[in-house]
């Protein structure tokens, strides 16, 4: 079972920058599996929101609209790490953040989706709050 921890949240300023990270177990990168990879939001009054998803064979992020040109997300297969820069927050950023992973299929690659449903392994999530 791939196994997700999230760290890096924290309290910042609108404007401001936070890095998140997520440690995932090493057959995730190293065992020849192919993956998909996502970070996630709960927001306040909304339904839990798909940030962004990755291959984990590399290529680019597929991302919200809401988080496009401020967040980029990126991984160290060496160390077994995805992160997620981002800049610019907004108040509106705020809430909890999880990583997640689920196995990539021809039918349905990894853009093809950024519904949380579609994920089968989650982190406990890291809290994320930008004040005015």
């Amino acid at each position: 079972q791939v196994q997700l921890a999230e760290s890096g949240g924290g309290s910042v300023q609108a404007g401001g920058s936070l890095t998140l990270s997520c440690t995932v177990s090493k057959d995730v990168y190293n065992s020849g599996r192919t993956g998909c990879m996502g970070w996630f939001r709960d927001v306040p009054g909304k339904e839990r929101e798909g940030v962004v998803v990755l291959y984990t064979g590399g290529g680019d992020g597929y991302y919200a609209d809401s988080v496009k040109g401020r967040f980029t997300i990126s991984q160290d297969k060496n160390k077994n790490v995805m992160s997620l820069q981002m800049n610019r927050l907004k108040v509106e950023d705020t809430g909890r953040y999880y990583c997640a992973y689920r196995v990539r299929r021809s039918s349905a690659p990894c853009y093809s989706t950024k519904q949380a449903a579609d994920f089968e392994s989650w982190g406990r999530g890291t809290q994320v709050t930008v004040s005015p």
